[in-house]
């Protein structure tokens, strides 16, 4: 008996089936039946799912990698600033209030928040400490900016500390000065750029940050749908054009622009038809940081001053210049570091302190008292050299990434243990790309597999010995391109030497037509430079060039680089221009080969060719091989193999020009696959080695979770199910392919997609134009199409269509799937259209009345008896005649057969082979290539039939190759085993249509529909077919990005049991295999073997259908799928004890990493709450109550005349009684008062309300409702809804930024006459549940709420009340959903994540999401007792939870068919289909991979 493993992978999801097969004489495997099936569903964020098939492989960990970084930024800093203090504090720097807050080692004593310009006085309020410095200043306001002083504007005292800085660099400051300009360095040192930071200079474009004052606004009169055009003249003469809805009031503002120049080759700026110079503008983004920094250094740089100079110079003319942010963003740290040397070279003059070696000595062994070898390295610098170097400025060396590249699969290095005397291995690096020996050997690689071909109608000839003739032919080439960064089909067919020219189109080369290939990158890349600095090619001799190279690779500080291309140039008397050039190369990239340096000097030499071929290169070992392979002399480590691909080799300068496969065999005896080669023998093998598997080796997050996950499953189904014989697998498109192939698919399929459902419009619009379809007008240019046809004459008029247009028209408004149009009409029309009209067989035009009549069909260029390709490049409408006539035979074919006969009663004649051609290349050159080569073919090539076969994608064969090991034959080779064979999507979709698998899938989704047909009270969701069966269909509006395979999980199971089903037989058939004129067995015999014949009508017409696997097939697939319960992999782990480890000498005095003992490290897994930070708000709001609540508070009456009064009625004495009592008898004066109701004010802190605010950005989504509901300040309200009232009131315009803008400069007048700072951000409040960072300090006022998907426990109590009456015990149910910083508190103390109660009732089961419930029947809940089996239909998946809601899902539901709908508005439920509150009844389903039922509630199975 056979045990066959069917597996279908996708992105998120594992479908497997085993089947029992025994092979039969006729070559034709019998299959049992079914012994075991299954899904794995790996639960993946929606967003993370696009993402990937869009080709963006980003890391789950990714946000909480970027956030951590953020956190080591922040701790760093502190630890200098910690450093900075106790230097500071053993100078006596620091004033006596902010050093008596710090500890021994220089931190901040906790809870508090010290402040050195600020101290309390004794009155408790606090004082600058500088008054005198920022008198000074005052006074240079006063002399540069009198305005200032007239207008009584304050000076912020912030600006002291920029007036320092430039005062320290010629004049004395005091100690404490010095002090508070030390710690603002420390918090702002500047960005440190490594080399190739920078923005790689495009040569075609200029880009560059201008802030420019607008001169003038002109309203062109020009309107684009709303929005007017306007030209914008800046004070330089540049005229900028841009749209707005409201007029631009810009004149005399300073605006911000990024922009672009276009430049000539010589780098003049390009010109437009009028003169003008073309450029473009845009507004900055956040990505343009490094624009607006070249600008902000060079505005330093042309003043001459330091950073704290220029900024103090630019606020004494213009004080509204806001600094940070505004007039210096990031820059360079060079310019600060510059900047405090002179700070620090000067005040060494005022101070002794800072001279005096004695202090120095004793700060160094303050901060070093461990590091002795630090100290002496140090201990002659001065202080200048401490705050600089060793403090502020300084800049650990980025961690070693070594670990991560991969090991070569061939050397590896050895050493003798002095210690044990063991001989140790230790692997060998791959080596970087970069490398002139890899661009070497990667250029004659590219080498040897270049084939060169002459395109020919029916199949290309090779050609490459023709122009290619010599061996000096090919070295001439490889120079050629040895001198080229990167090559392509257009430009290497116009290598000179070849002469094709013009001829060019005609000829192709082996590789990807529309691709790019890396030539010698490196080479070039130097090359361009040595030009540059006027040095000759000749100088880039091999040496050089290797010892340039490491230089450029591996030097990654700009001063460094400086520093060692000088020393090159000195060596080799290269001039100063040499330096310049080169130190501005970007560095290469961290990228690395396959292969290690040490295998590649080994390989080289048997692939290069001519005069660069040379026996001594060889090394001994290699030679010594072949000779014995020349000889024939055995050897024991020359393989058999090695030989046999070695037999035309017969002399020792054969072994030139080699592919790497074959220099591989002859250097090691292998491929570098064989590595991989090994045989599991048992599961525990699996388990080794997924305890090896190196995270991160695959360099995509995704996949590596698929395959892993895909191990343990296989592993657990060969434990139960036994040894496993022959898998068959299917990866989805999504997991083989790489990133920016995802990306063209998803892109392919959405237009795909939305090119059908235009046609389905199309086809409606011709009958009916007011179709209720979103977005499609009458003049819409989707009608484009119907205007083409209607000039072409297909139709004679626009009111009149032919009865078979209508027909098909109507049937858009049917429900009946019958009546609908079919996959194949819609078909028919797409391909009416990119056939433009006519057959491509005789030329006739085809009527628009006719197209969807028998008188026409869809053709198969290449017939499917031949070949199987049921793709749209290989169809074609015709003729039904002509169809007939062509039978089996190519496109080609059938026109040299039959040209020029005539057909169709003598209305048309089939096209000359001249004409054929001619109209098939005007028709499908530009737009389907693809197509046209098959229209063109004589005959099937091989090479046609291998590109399908062949999977070479890296992600594929890795995971063919790890299965592989589970099936394996002794003796086996290959790196993948003849045992694992690969289907495809297109063969599961044949299967499914022969095997009737289709029906099937529709009866087990069609409760679903019936349920929805209920629910809508329609019948749009179900329709019958033309054997009357029942089948689900959706509304055509619903239709986009629907899939009814999609719905439900338990499609990759039924994909995986067709998969186990595709015997080898199969595969091949359906993948063309057989179509080869090298097949064992030919395509006619294995239909014969593996078909029936199948009517398609009365007519004689039939269709080969591939045989079911067994009679009662159907049925069985039917009744396992029913029986399934789908497993969810769960991801629970929120919080971990790290382990740290430190590099410790030993007792031998050794390096070596010991673990940290000391205090516990918890790395928690999940974000513990989202960014935003609120702080809690006390609100003033207003209540009614009633008098006598009122005359408690009386000060909180809203009404200032009914309060003035009461106050006054209380003041005489008056009660409660004589106050109503004086109302009623006033009650004429007080009628607009309600006794019962008086409006009083509340705080909102006094109540259980809490309410928290944060600072939000002005945007469009502040409509009127939201700010009078969500603004904290009443003033900013009145403000901002006083604005939008003047834009009717819409926030479109009011808040769009040309509305913020105006909004701003209007604000005296929207604030009532007075003066308002500008409003960009408000802040605003919101009532939820949050709670505080942190229990110390600051954070315990700095509230968050828990991010996304973090409420990840959902715990069950349980308490039960005994009726006094009848001692019958009753048991209740409540809910708590456990907050995540709880769960985390309780973990890290050993607890379960769920407390008690509040009665102290521990929870009866905890629910998270993905975990599996079932619902007892009302009798199993009445008994006490499961009834086994269980029915799977009452088997629900937790999705999520909020307080005392849970929320549900039936476990094989995979997406809604009607969002929002179907099951709520939420696409989950707190109630069962069948009505009953789940959470109230259900008990936990514990489940295994495989999806075996393990325990029920507390039962075990």
């Amino acid at each position: 008996m056979k045990r066959i493993l069917g597996l279908d992978l996708g992105t998120n999801s594992i479908g497997w089936a085993v089947v029992n097969a025994t092979p039969k004489k006729d070559e034709r495997e019998k299959i049992h039946g079914i012994e075991a099936l299954g899904c794995r569903i790996i639960p993946m964020d929606a967003a993370i799912l696009g993402d990937f098939d869009r080709g963006n492989s980003i890391s789950q960990t990714a946000e909480r990698t970027r956030l951590r970084g953020i956190r080591h930024l922040v701790e760093r800093h502190l630890l200098r600033r910690e450093r900075l203090h106790r230097v500071l504090d053993i100078l006596g720097f620091l004033p006596p209030h902010y050093a008596q807050e710090l500890d021994r080692y220089g931190k901040i004593l906790k809870d508090k928040e010290p402040k050195l310009p600020w101290r309390k006085n004794e009155s408790g309020q606090y004082e600058f400490i500088f008054q005198e410095s920022f008198n000074e200043m005052l006074e240079d306001f006063r002399k540069n900016y009198p305005e200032l002083a007239a207008n009584q504007r304050k000076v912020p005292y912030d600006w002291t500390l920029y007036y320092l800085r430039k005062k320290a660099l010629k004049e004395k400051i005091t100690k404490e000065e010095l002090a508070w300009i030390l710690l603002n360095f420390n918090q702002k040192r500047g960005y440190y750029q490594l080399r190739g930071e920078e923005e790689e200079e495009n040569e075609s474009k200029k880009v560059e940050f201008y802030a420019l004052k607008v001169v003038a606004v002109e309203d062109t009169g020009k309107v684009k749908g709303k929005e007017h055009w306007y030209n914008v003249r800046l004070e330089n003469g540049w005229i900028y054009s841009r749209t707005s809805e409201l007029p631009l009031d810009w004149v005399g503002q300073t605006k911000e622009f990024i922009v672009t120049t276009d430049l000539e080759t010589d780098g003049t700026p390009k010109k437009d038809k009028e003169g003008n110079v073309k450029r473009s503008f845009r507004a900055p983004k956040e990505d343009d940081w490094n624009l607006i920094k070249k600008k902000a250094e060079k505005d330093i740089e042309q003043t001459g001053n330091t950073v704290g100079t220029y900024i103090y110079d630019t606020i004494l003319q213009n004080p509204t210049q806001k600094v940070r942010g505004g007039l210096v963003r990031t820059i360079e740290r060079k310019y600060y570091k510059e900047e405090l040397e002179l700070i620090l070279n000067k005040q060494c003059e005022f101070h002794p302190e800072l001279q005096d070696s004695e202090l120095y000595a004793t700060c160094v062994e303050a901060l070093y008292a461990t590091n002795e070898a630090h100290r002496n390295n140090i201990a002659n610098r001065d202080f200048t050299y401490l705050f600089l170097n060793d403090i502020l400025f300084y800049q650990r060396p980025l961690k070693s990434k070594k670990s991560q590249i991969s090991n070569c699969p061939y050397e590896e290095n050895s050493c003798i243990d002095p210690a044990t005397g063991e001989i140790k291995h230790f692997p060998v690096k791959c080596i970087t790309k970069s490398h002139p020996l890899f661009q070497e050997f990667r250029l004659w690689q590219f080498f040897s597999n270049l084939r060169i071909y002459k395109r020919e109608d029916a199949e290309d000839v090779d050609v490459t010995h023709e122009l290619l003739k010599t061996e000096d032919d090919y070295i001439a080439l490889f120079e050629w391109l040895n001198d080229r960064k990167e090559i392509d089909q257009k430009a290497f067919l116009k290598y000179p030497a070849f002469g094709l020219k013009k001829n060019a189109v005609f000829y192709r080369w082996n590789y990807v037509e529309d691709k790019s290939y890396p030539c010698n990158e490196t080479r070039t890349s130097i090359l361009s430079r040595l030009e540059k600095s006027g040095i000759p090619k000749e100088f880039l001799t091999r040496e050089n060039e290797e010892a340039l190279w490491h230089i450029l690779y591996s030097v990654e500080d700009k001063q460094e680089i400086a520093k060692a291309l000088n020393s090159f140039a000195t060596k080799h008397g290269l001039k100063e221009d040499f330096v310049t050039v080169f130190q501005k190369m970007p560095p290469f990239k961290k990228e690395y080969a396959s292969y290690s340096a040490k295998a590649i000097k080994k390989l080289l030499p048997l692939m290069r060719i001519g005069k660069y071929w040379s026996e001594d290169a060889i090394d001994a070992s290699t030679r010594n091989r072949i000779e014995n392979i020349l000889t024939g002399e055995f050897d024991e480590s020359i393989k058999y193999r090695v030989r046999e691909k070695a037999i035309n080799l017969t002399d020792i300068s054969d072994f030139k020009g080699l592919p790497v496969w074959l220099a591989c065999y002859i250097v090691y005896n292998r491929h570098s696959e064989a590595k991989d080669i090994r045989k599991w023998k048992s599961p525990d093998d699996i388990d080794a080695y997924l305890s090896s598997f190196k995270q991160h080796s695959l360099r995509n997050p995704i996949v590596e979770q698929v395959i892993t996950e895909t191990l343990r499953t296989v592993r657990d189904i060969w434990k139960q199910v036994g040894t496993i014989d022959e898998i068959h697998v299917e990866l989805g498109r999504e997991m083989k392919n790489p990133a920016n192939k995802r990306a063209k698919m998803t892109q392919q399929a959405l237009e795909n997609e939305n090119a059908n459902l235009r046609i389905k419009y199309l086809l409606t619009e011709f009958m009916n134009p007011e179709f209720e379809i979103e977005n499609v007008r009458p003049h819409s240019p989707s009608q484009q199409d119907i205007l083409r046809i209607y000039e072409r004459g297909v139709l004679d008029s626009v009111s009149e269509l032919p009865d078979e247009i209508g027909n098909i028209l109507k049937k858009f408004n049917e429900r009946d799937e019958k009546k609908r149009p079919t996959k194949s009409e819609v078909l028919r029309y797409k391909l009416w259209l990119e056939q433009k009209y006519c057959s491509p067989y005789t030329g006739n035009v085809i009527p628009l009345g006719k197209l969807f009549t028998s008188a026409y069909e869809i053709e198969h260029v290449i017939p499917q008896s031949r070949y199987f390709d049921d793709s749209f490049n290989n169809k074609v409408i015709c003729e039904a005649e002509v169809n007939k006539l062509k039978g089996n035979l190519l496109g080609h074919e059938f026109i040299e057969k039959y040209h020029g006969q005539i057909v169709l009663g003598g209305k048309g004649k089939i096209f000359s082979v001249t004409e054929y051609e001619k109209f098939v290349k005007d028709h499908y050159y530009s737009h389907a290539n693809k197509k046209m080569k098959r229209l063109l073919m004589n005959d099937i090539p091989e090479t046609f039939i291998a590109r399908q076969l062949n999977d070479s994608r890296y992600i594929s064969k890795v995971i063919k190759t790890l299965l592989s090991n589970i099936v394996r034959e002794e003796e086996e080779e290959e790196a993948i085993s003849k045992n694992v064979i690969t289907c495809t999507g297109e063969i599961t979709n044949r299967l499914k249509n022969d095997w009737g698998a289709n029906n099937v899938w529709n009866k087990i989704i069609l409760p679903r529909f019936r349920r929805l047909n209920k629910l809508t009270g329609k019948n749009n969701f179900i329709t019958t077919n033309a054997e009357s069966h029942e089948i689900p269909v959706v509304p055509l509006k619903m239709q986009k990005g629907f899939n009814k395979k999609r719905i439900d999980h338990r499609h990759h199971i039924l994909d995986a049991i067709l998969i186990a089903c595709s015997n080898r037989n199969i595969v091949n058939y359906l993948n063309n295999e057989s179509a080869s004129d090298k097949a064992k067995i030919s395509r006619y015999d294995l239909q014969k073997l593996l078909c029936d014949k199948k009517d398609t009508d009365d007519k004689g017409n039939y269709k080969w259908v591939v045989k079911k696997p067994w009679d009662s097939f159907n049925q069985d697939v039917f009744t396992a799928l029913e029986s399934v319960v789908v497993s969810f992999k769960q991801n629970l782990r929120v919080i971990n004890k790290a382990t740290n480890r430190y590099l410790h000498y030993n007792e031998e005095g050794k390096k070596e990493y010991v673990k940290q003992v000391k205090g516990d490290n918890w790395a928690i897994r999940k974000p513990m709450h989202k960014d935003t930070v609120f702080g809690e708000v006390n609100l003033r709001k207003i209540k009614e109550v009633s008098l006598s609540e009122a005359i408690k508070s009386p000060q909180s009456i809203v009404s200032k005349r009914f309060k003035k009064k009461l106050l006054s009625l209380l003041d005489e004495g008056a009660d409660i009684k004589k106050i109503k009592k004086y109302f009623e008898e006033n009650k004429d004066t007080w009628h607009d008062i309600k006794l019962s109701k008086i409006k009083v004010y509340y705080f909102t802190k006094d109540t259980n309300e809490r309410f928290f605010a944060t600072r939000k950005p002005l945007d469009t989504s502040f409509d009127k409702k939201k700010i009078e509901n969500s603004v904290t300040d009443s003033g900013i309200q009145q403000i901002l809804l006083r604005h939008l009232e003047l834009k009717d009131n819409n926030p479109d315009i009011a808040f769009s930024p040309d509305g913020i803008d105006e909004m701003n400069r209007n604000l005296i007048q929207l604030n009532n006459g007075k003066k308002h700072q500008p409003i960009i951000k408000v802040r605003v409040y919101e009532k939820a549940d949050k709670f505080p960072v942190g229990e110390t300090g600051n954070k315990s006022s700095k509230f968050v709420e828990a991010a996304k998907g973090t409420n990840l426990f959902f715990a069950i109590y349980e308490s039960e009340t005994v009726d006094e009456k009848t001692n019958a015990i009753t048991k209740k149910r409540t809910y708590a959903t456990i907050p995540l910083n709880v769960a985390i508190e309780r973990q890290k103390q050993g607890l379960p994540a769920a407390p008690e109660d509040e009665n102290g009732n521990k929870p009866i089961f905890v629910l998270s999401p993905n975990d599996l419930v079932y619902l007892p029947t009302k009798d199993e809940l009445a008994n006490g007792i499961i009834a086994q089996p269980i029915d799977k239909n009452r088997i629900y998946k937790m999705v999520s939870s909020s307080g005392h809601q849970c929320f549900f899902i039936k476990h094989t539901v995979a997406a809604p068919i009607f969002d929002k709908f179907e099951f709520s508005v939420m696409n989950k439920m707190e109630r069962a289909l069948t009505n009953e509150m789940i959470k109230e009844i259900c008990v936990p389903l514990k489940v295994n991979r495989l999806g075996s039922i393990l325990r029920i509630g507390n039962l075990d199975v």
